[in-house]
Protein backbone atom coordinates (compact mmCIF):
# COMPACT_ATOMS: atom_id res chain seq x y z
CA UNK A 1 0.00 0.00 0.00
CA UNK A 2 1.35 3.40 -1.04
CA UNK A 3 0.65 5.55 2.06
CA UNK A 4 0.51 9.34 1.95
CA UNK A 5 3.69 11.14 3.01
CA UNK A 6 4.89 14.73 3.16
CA UNK A 7 8.15 16.23 1.97
CA UNK A 8 9.34 19.80 2.41
CA UNK A 9 12.06 21.37 0.26
CA UNK A 10 13.69 24.62 1.34
CA UNK A 11 15.57 27.20 -0.72
CA UNK A 12 17.59 30.29 0.13
CA UNK A 13 14.98 32.79 -1.08
CA UNK A 14 11.38 32.85 -2.22
CA UNK A 15 12.34 34.40 -5.61
CA UNK A 16 14.68 31.47 -6.32
CA UNK A 17 11.96 28.96 -5.46
CA UNK A 18 9.47 30.82 -7.66
CA UNK A 19 11.97 30.77 -10.54
CA UNK A 20 11.91 26.96 -10.41
CA UNK A 21 8.27 26.92 -11.50
CA UNK A 22 8.62 29.87 -13.86
CA UNK A 23 6.93 32.30 -11.46
CA UNK A 24 3.61 30.80 -12.58
CA UNK A 25 1.35 29.33 -9.91
CA UNK A 26 -0.50 27.51 -12.68
CA UNK A 27 2.57 25.36 -13.22
CA UNK A 28 2.18 23.95 -9.71
CA UNK A 29 -1.37 22.99 -10.64
CA UNK A 30 0.09 21.08 -13.60
CA UNK A 31 2.43 19.22 -11.24
CA UNK A 32 -0.41 18.38 -8.86
CA UNK A 33 -2.56 16.99 -11.68
CA UNK A 34 0.27 15.12 -13.41
CA UNK A 35 1.76 13.50 -10.30
CA UNK A 36 -1.23 13.27 -7.97
CA UNK A 37 0.24 15.36 -5.16
CA UNK A 38 -0.81 18.42 -3.20
CA UNK A 39 1.48 21.43 -2.86
CA UNK A 40 1.79 24.25 -0.37
CA UNK A 41 4.41 26.97 -0.72
CA UNK A 42 5.40 29.80 1.58
CA UNK A 43 8.41 32.09 1.55
CA UNK A 44 11.33 29.90 0.45
CA UNK A 45 9.85 26.43 0.95
CA UNK A 46 7.47 24.10 -0.83
CA UNK A 47 5.64 21.11 0.66
CA UNK A 48 4.52 18.05 -1.29
CA UNK A 49 1.90 15.69 0.14
CA UNK A 50 0.48 12.52 -1.35
CA UNK A 51 1.41 8.93 -2.19
CA UNK A 52 5.09 8.18 -1.56
CA UNK A 53 5.89 7.43 -5.22
CA UNK A 54 4.23 10.65 -6.36
CA UNK A 55 6.02 12.78 -3.79
CA UNK A 56 9.33 11.25 -4.80
CA UNK A 57 8.57 12.09 -8.43
CA UNK A 58 7.85 15.70 -7.45
CA UNK A 59 11.14 15.80 -5.58
CA UNK A 60 13.00 14.49 -8.66
CA UNK A 61 11.40 17.19 -10.78
CA UNK A 62 12.48 19.97 -8.42
CA UNK A 63 16.00 18.57 -8.06
CA UNK A 64 16.24 18.58 -11.86
CA UNK A 65 14.86 22.13 -12.10
CA UNK A 66 17.18 23.39 -9.37
CA UNK A 67 20.23 21.93 -11.11
CA UNK A 68 19.18 23.52 -14.40
CA UNK A 69 18.50 26.89 -12.75
CA UNK A 70 21.81 26.97 -10.91
CA UNK A 71 23.49 26.12 -14.20
CA UNK A 72 22.12 29.33 -15.71
CA UNK A 73 18.98 28.04 -17.42
CA UNK A 74 15.74 30.00 -17.39
CA UNK A 75 12.70 27.97 -16.42
CA UNK A 76 9.51 28.62 -18.37
CA UNK A 77 6.30 26.65 -18.59
CA UNK A 78 7.70 24.31 -21.26
CA UNK A 79 10.79 23.44 -19.22
CA UNK A 80 8.79 22.99 -16.02
CA UNK A 81 6.24 20.68 -17.61
CA UNK A 82 9.00 18.67 -19.29
CA UNK A 83 10.77 18.20 -15.95
CA UNK A 84 7.51 17.00 -14.39
CA UNK A 85 6.75 14.65 -17.29
CA UNK A 86 10.25 13.13 -17.21
CA UNK A 87 10.11 12.73 -13.43
CA UNK A 88 6.75 10.98 -13.76
CA UNK A 89 8.27 8.47 -16.20
CA UNK A 90 11.24 7.89 -13.91
CA UNK A 91 13.66 7.92 -16.85
CA UNK A 92 17.20 9.19 -17.09
CA UNK A 93 18.09 12.75 -18.02
CA UNK A 94 16.07 15.87 -17.51
CA UNK A 95 15.93 19.62 -18.05
CA UNK A 96 19.32 20.03 -16.37
CA UNK A 97 20.93 17.71 -18.92
CA UNK A 98 19.28 19.55 -21.81
CA UNK A 99 20.33 22.97 -20.54
CA UNK A 100 23.91 21.73 -20.18
CA UNK A 101 24.24 21.47 -23.98
CA UNK A 102 24.64 24.90 -25.59
CA UNK A 103 25.63 25.65 -29.15
CA UNK A 104 27.17 28.78 -30.66
CA UNK A 105 26.10 31.84 -28.65
CA UNK A 106 27.51 34.10 -31.41
CA UNK A 107 28.33 37.69 -30.37
CA UNK A 108 25.93 38.09 -27.51
CA UNK A 109 23.15 35.99 -29.01
CA UNK A 110 21.53 33.34 -26.88
CA UNK A 111 23.02 29.86 -27.33
CA UNK A 112 20.89 27.16 -28.89
CA UNK A 113 19.77 24.61 -26.31
CA UNK A 114 17.87 21.36 -26.99
CA UNK A 115 14.34 21.50 -25.61
CA UNK A 116 13.41 17.81 -25.57
CA UNK A 117 15.29 14.54 -24.93
CA UNK A 118 14.92 13.63 -28.60
CA UNK A 119 16.53 16.91 -29.63
CA UNK A 120 19.44 16.13 -27.31
CA UNK A 121 19.76 12.65 -28.82
CA UNK A 122 19.72 14.24 -32.29
CA UNK A 123 22.63 16.56 -31.46
CA UNK A 124 24.59 13.66 -29.99
CA UNK A 125 23.89 11.64 -33.14
CA UNK A 126 25.21 14.44 -35.35
CA UNK A 127 28.37 14.61 -33.23
CA UNK A 128 28.89 10.85 -33.37
CA UNK A 129 28.07 10.03 -37.01
CA UNK A 130 29.31 11.09 -40.42
CA UNK A 131 25.75 11.02 -41.74
CA UNK A 132 22.75 11.70 -39.51
CA UNK A 133 19.06 11.51 -40.36
CA UNK A 134 16.52 13.63 -38.50
CA UNK A 135 13.05 12.28 -39.27
CA UNK A 136 9.68 13.52 -38.06
CA UNK A 137 7.00 16.19 -38.20
CA UNK A 138 7.36 19.92 -38.73
CA UNK A 139 8.24 22.07 -35.76
CA UNK A 140 10.50 19.56 -34.01
CA UNK A 141 13.70 21.54 -34.64
CA UNK A 142 15.31 19.15 -37.13
CA UNK A 143 16.55 21.87 -39.48
CA UNK A 144 17.21 24.50 -36.83
CA UNK A 145 19.39 22.23 -34.71
CA UNK A 146 21.28 20.94 -37.75
CA UNK A 147 22.10 24.54 -38.68
CA UNK A 148 23.16 25.31 -35.09
CA UNK A 149 25.52 22.33 -35.11
CA UNK A 150 26.89 23.33 -38.52
CA UNK A 151 27.65 26.88 -37.33
CA UNK A 152 29.20 25.56 -34.12
CA UNK A 153 31.52 23.26 -36.10
CA UNK A 154 32.35 26.10 -38.48
CA UNK A 155 33.22 28.35 -35.53
CA UNK A 156 35.47 25.66 -34.01
CA UNK A 157 37.13 25.13 -37.43
CA UNK A 158 36.08 21.49 -37.65
CA UNK A 159 34.69 22.30 -41.10
CA UNK A 160 35.55 25.07 -43.56
CA UNK A 161 32.14 25.66 -45.08
CA UNK A 162 28.47 24.86 -44.86
CA UNK A 163 26.56 23.58 -47.87
CA UNK A 164 22.77 23.87 -47.89
CA UNK A 165 20.67 21.92 -50.34
CA UNK A 166 17.04 21.06 -50.82
CA UNK A 167 15.00 19.60 -53.69
CA UNK A 168 13.02 22.36 -55.41
CA UNK A 169 10.05 20.17 -56.25
CA UNK A 170 7.66 23.09 -56.71
CA UNK A 171 9.88 24.49 -59.48
CA UNK A 172 10.24 21.12 -61.13
CA UNK A 173 14.00 21.58 -60.63
CA UNK A 174 13.89 23.90 -63.69
CA UNK A 175 15.80 26.58 -61.81
CA UNK A 176 17.51 27.90 -64.92
CA UNK A 177 14.25 29.50 -66.03
CA UNK A 178 13.79 31.43 -62.78
CA UNK A 179 15.01 35.08 -62.60
CA UNK A 180 18.11 36.16 -60.67
CA UNK A 181 21.40 34.52 -59.73
CA UNK A 182 21.58 31.06 -58.20
CA UNK A 183 21.06 32.27 -54.67
CA UNK A 184 18.00 34.29 -55.66
CA UNK A 185 16.61 31.35 -57.61
CA UNK A 186 16.67 28.97 -54.66
CA UNK A 187 16.00 31.41 -51.81
CA UNK A 188 12.25 30.60 -51.61
CA UNK A 189 13.03 26.90 -51.17
CA UNK A 190 15.66 27.41 -48.48
CA UNK A 191 13.83 30.03 -46.42
CA UNK A 192 13.86 27.97 -43.18
CA UNK A 193 17.65 27.64 -43.43
CA UNK A 194 18.10 31.37 -44.11
CA UNK A 195 15.87 32.19 -41.15
CA UNK A 196 17.88 29.91 -38.85
CA UNK A 197 21.19 31.46 -39.94
CA UNK A 198 20.00 35.04 -39.42
CA UNK A 199 18.48 34.12 -36.07
CA UNK A 200 21.69 32.55 -34.78
CA UNK A 201 24.43 34.83 -36.11
CA UNK A 202 22.63 37.93 -37.36
CA UNK A 203 21.82 39.19 -40.83
CA UNK A 204 25.13 40.97 -41.50
CA UNK A 205 27.37 38.05 -40.53
CA UNK A 206 25.13 35.68 -42.42
CA UNK A 207 25.37 37.80 -45.56
CA UNK A 208 29.17 37.91 -45.27
CA UNK A 209 29.27 34.13 -45.09
CA UNK A 210 27.07 33.89 -48.17
CA UNK A 211 29.18 36.39 -50.10
CA UNK A 212 32.56 34.80 -49.39
CA UNK A 213 31.29 31.24 -49.95
CA UNK A 214 31.63 30.08 -46.35
CA UNK A 215 27.96 29.21 -46.57
CA UNK A 216 27.05 27.89 -49.99
CA UNK A 217 23.67 27.33 -51.58
CA UNK A 218 23.84 24.21 -53.72
CA UNK A 219 20.54 23.17 -55.31
CA UNK A 220 20.26 19.41 -55.24
CA UNK A 221 19.92 19.21 -59.00
CA UNK A 222 23.32 20.93 -59.35
CA UNK A 223 25.30 18.71 -56.97
CA UNK A 224 25.95 15.87 -59.36
CA UNK A 225 29.65 15.29 -60.00
CA UNK A 226 30.86 17.25 -56.97
CA UNK A 227 32.86 16.00 -53.99
CA UNK A 228 32.31 17.99 -50.80
CA UNK A 229 35.37 17.97 -48.53
CA UNK A 230 35.73 19.72 -45.13
CA UNK A 231 32.06 20.61 -45.37
CA UNK A 232 28.94 20.37 -43.25
CA UNK A 233 26.13 19.47 -45.64
CA UNK A 234 22.46 19.88 -44.75
CA UNK A 235 19.96 18.18 -47.05
CA UNK A 236 16.58 19.57 -46.03
CA UNK A 237 13.10 18.33 -46.99
CA UNK A 238 14.67 15.05 -48.09
CA UNK A 239 11.31 13.30 -48.37
CA UNK A 240 11.01 15.09 -51.74
CA UNK A 241 14.17 13.57 -53.20
CA UNK A 242 13.86 10.79 -55.72
CA UNK A 243 15.78 7.57 -55.09
CA UNK A 244 18.44 8.67 -57.60
CA UNK A 245 18.79 12.12 -56.04
CA UNK A 246 19.19 10.73 -52.53
CA UNK A 247 21.85 8.25 -53.60
CA UNK A 248 23.66 11.00 -55.51
CA UNK A 249 23.56 13.38 -52.53
CA UNK A 250 24.82 10.81 -50.03
CA UNK A 251 27.74 9.87 -52.26
CA UNK A 252 28.94 13.50 -52.58
CA UNK A 253 30.47 13.38 -49.10
CA UNK A 254 34.23 13.93 -49.10
CA UNK A 255 37.08 13.90 -46.58
CA UNK A 256 36.40 15.35 -43.11
CA UNK A 257 32.80 16.17 -43.99
CA UNK A 258 29.52 15.61 -42.24
CA UNK A 259 25.97 15.43 -43.55
CA UNK A 260 22.60 15.86 -41.89
CA UNK A 261 19.49 14.75 -43.78
CA UNK A 262 16.13 16.00 -42.54
CA UNK A 263 12.68 15.01 -43.68
CA UNK A 264 9.09 14.16 -42.86
CA UNK A 265 7.64 11.09 -44.55
CA UNK A 266 4.11 12.46 -44.10
CA UNK A 267 4.88 15.54 -46.26
CA UNK A 268 5.95 14.01 -49.59
CA UNK A 269 5.22 16.30 -52.54
CA UNK A 270 6.49 13.99 -55.27
CA UNK A 271 4.18 12.72 -58.00
CA UNK A 272 2.21 9.58 -56.99
CA UNK A 273 4.29 7.26 -59.16
CA UNK A 274 7.66 8.58 -57.90
CA UNK A 275 9.21 6.81 -54.89
CA UNK A 276 10.76 8.90 -52.11
CA UNK A 277 14.52 8.61 -51.81
CA UNK A 278 14.25 9.20 -48.07
CA UNK A 279 12.07 6.13 -47.59
CA UNK A 280 14.57 3.97 -49.47
CA UNK A 281 17.53 5.42 -47.52
CA UNK A 282 15.79 4.69 -44.22
CA UNK A 283 15.30 1.06 -45.20
CA UNK A 284 18.75 0.57 -46.72
CA UNK A 285 20.97 2.39 -44.22
CA UNK A 286 19.54 1.42 -40.83
CA UNK A 287 22.37 -0.11 -38.81
CA UNK A 288 25.15 0.93 -41.21
CA UNK A 289 28.30 2.05 -39.39
CA UNK A 290 28.77 5.83 -39.36
CA UNK A 291 25.08 6.55 -39.99
CA UNK A 292 22.62 7.56 -37.29
CA UNK A 293 18.85 7.97 -37.22
CA UNK A 294 16.84 10.15 -34.85
CA UNK A 295 13.06 9.94 -35.03
CA UNK A 296 10.96 12.79 -33.69
CA UNK A 297 7.30 12.68 -32.69
CA UNK A 298 4.53 15.16 -31.96
CA UNK A 299 5.83 15.37 -28.37
CA UNK A 300 8.97 17.05 -29.73
CA UNK A 301 7.17 19.93 -31.45
CA UNK A 302 8.66 23.15 -30.07
CA UNK A 303 6.45 25.64 -31.86
CA UNK A 304 3.12 26.69 -30.36
CA UNK A 305 1.85 23.81 -28.14
CA UNK A 306 -1.26 23.42 -30.28
CA UNK A 307 0.91 22.42 -33.27
CA UNK A 308 1.80 19.13 -31.59
CA UNK A 309 -1.86 18.44 -30.90
CA UNK A 310 -2.77 19.25 -34.51
CA UNK A 311 -0.14 16.80 -35.80
CA UNK A 312 -1.31 14.05 -33.45
CA UNK A 313 -4.96 14.61 -34.35
CA UNK A 314 -4.28 14.45 -38.09
CA UNK A 315 -2.19 11.31 -37.77
CA UNK A 316 -4.95 9.65 -35.77
CA UNK A 317 -7.57 10.68 -38.33
CA UNK A 318 -5.45 9.41 -41.20
CA UNK A 319 -4.57 6.18 -39.41
CA UNK A 320 -0.81 6.90 -39.42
Amino acid sequence: MNQDVELRLEYETAPFLHSLFGNEAGNLRYLEHALGVRTVTRDGWILFAGPKDSVEAAQRAFIDLEEARRGGAEIHTREFQLAVDLAARGGDGGVSELSGVRLLGFRGRKPVVPKTPTQLAYLKSIEAHDVSFGLGPAGTGKTYLAMAMALAMLKSKQVQRIVLTRPAVEAGEALGFLPGDMREKVAPYLRPLYDAIHDMIGFEQGERYFEDGTIEIAPLAFMRGRTLARSFVILDEAQNTTREQMFMALTRLGEDSRMVVTGDASQVDLKPNVASGLAEAERALEGVQGIGFTRFSGEDVVRHPVVGRIISAYRKARGN
